[in-house]
């Protein structure tokens, strides 16, 4: 019932700002001429990523595309590894790049873009996965690919999501398995802006536990198809999962002008695993006495989100009320559009993930109105973790002020503003 309302709450909310979500508002066709060293593409917009990704200036990079195995008439996995683990140009990050489904692959070129335009040198290899792929030939995320992804310094994601490809599918198959395989245990996302009714702008971080709670998939159907069908979906939290991302979000802030962090979660109804994440806190909470603290209930906290958001600074909450407030987060921090995430292993044991927070919204790919701006500062959060954090604010800066246009405009424009 807490969920239902909660869910209730959240669409609610919505409703009420919707209108500032949505695409750049001029229309572009994505610009297909290539200027890159290509060695193989087949990633539709991905493509046009050449000219365009140079901002217009002559820097020659390597563009390579690396499909997943399994597919007839490509590189055997072998020739695949080889690619992924060859000696990178000096001084240059390897990025595997996964533009996805929809509009992933024009907001991703965008943001390839924009990092090159602020002087970060990436080494790039294109990887075709999604559910176009899936609808193709049935492949989602194998465990030769992944294991090549683990070579990489990180991965920059578009968004994943077909019509036709059945709930879960890419979900659990692609994002969730990157998520638990690589060990992406916190999921952080920034919220700047000024929410509807308010004048003063708010800045605050959502840390989300990202490998436990309902998404593991414990549970389990019984009498499927009848009248009597049961249907049970647990959610598993360890001490060992929780502590670790409280006591990141206790870390980052420290970091912070506000020093303040709020536990949200329902632990007057979730009675077990509230009562583990709140003790947890309590005692984290106890080797940071400089940072301030607080507890809100979740159906509170969407509430505060809107009305309120300038009392938090770090939120630390678990995997599925952090998927739901972060949305709200996004939209009323300016619209979805707006709202870029980063999958972190802290532990550096393999790359971490960085991706938009919106969909794939096939509805408008290929029309040249996906707003990039997203795509572009979870790029930024990449270069933060790449240690490129001087790049990573030029960029943060530079779209800053509202831009309009193309979603090939808005970058150019975003890469006209970082050379003055």
């Amino acid at each position: 019932m807490a969920l239902f309302i909660l869910g209730g709450v959240v669409v609610a909310v919505f409703f009420e700002v919707a209108h500032l979500a949505g695409a750049t508002n001029a229309l572009g066709n994505f610009d297909t001429t290539t200027g890159g060293e290509v060695e193989m593409f087949g990633a539709q917009a991905l493509e046009g990523a050449g000219r365009n990704a140079m901002c217009r200036h002559e820097v020659r990079l390597p563009i390579r595309f690396v499909p997943a195995t399994h597919t007839p008439c490509v590189r055997s996995l072998n020739e695949v590894n080889s690619v992924a683990s060859r000696t990178p140009r000096s001084g240059a990050h390897r990025i595997a790049v996964i533009g996805g489904d929809g509009i992933g692959p024009e907001v991703i070129a965008e943001a390839l873009k924009v990092v090159r335009a602020a002087g970060v040198e990436l080494d790039t290899t294109f990887f075709d996965l999604g559910g176009a792929r899936y609808l193709r030939d049935g492949e989602v995320l194998s465990d030769e690919t992944l294991e090549t992804l683990r070579g990489f310094d990180a991965i920059l994601l578009g968004a994943v999501g077909t019509p036709g490809v059945p709930p879960g599918v890419i979900e659990r198959g692609l994002l969730l398995k990157l998520r638990f395989s690589l060990d992406l245990y916190i999921n952080q996302r920034p919220f700047a802006g000024t929410a509807p009714g308010h004048s003063k702008p708010h800045d605050f971080i959502v840390i989300r536990e990202n490998t436990e709670g309902p998404y593991v998939g414990e549970g389990g159907v019984l009498r499927k198809g009848t009248a009597h069908e049961v249907a049970t979906q647990g959610s598993v939290n360890s001490r060992h999962g929780v502590e670790r991302c409280i006591r990141y979000a206790f870390e980052l802030a420290s970091k912070r002008e506000r020093k303040h962090v709020t536990l949200v979660h329902k632990t007057n109804v979730l009675t077990f695993a509230g009562d583990l994440w709140q003790r947890t806190f309590d005692a984290v909470a106890a080797e940071y006495p400089k940072i301030a603290t607080a507890y809100n209930h979740v159906d509170a906290a969407c509430i505060y989100f809107v009305q309120d958001p300038h009392r938090y600074d770090v939120v630390v909450t678990d995997n599925l009320f952090g998927d739901i407030l972060t949305d709200l987060g996004g939209a009323v921090s300016g619209g979805i559009g707006l709202a870029s995430s980063a999958n972190l292993n802290p532990a550096r044991t393999g790359p971490s993930l960085f991706e938009p927070v919106h969909g794939s919204a096939p509805d408008i790919a290929g029309k040249g109105v996906a707003n990039p701006v997203a795509a572009i500062l979870s790029a930024a959060l990449m270069l933060d973790h790449l240690g490129e954090s001087k790049a990573a604010d030029a960029i943060r800066a530079a779209c800053a002020k509202p831009t309009s246009g193309s979603t090939i405009a808005v970058g150019d424009e975003i890469c006209r503003r970082l050379h003055g």
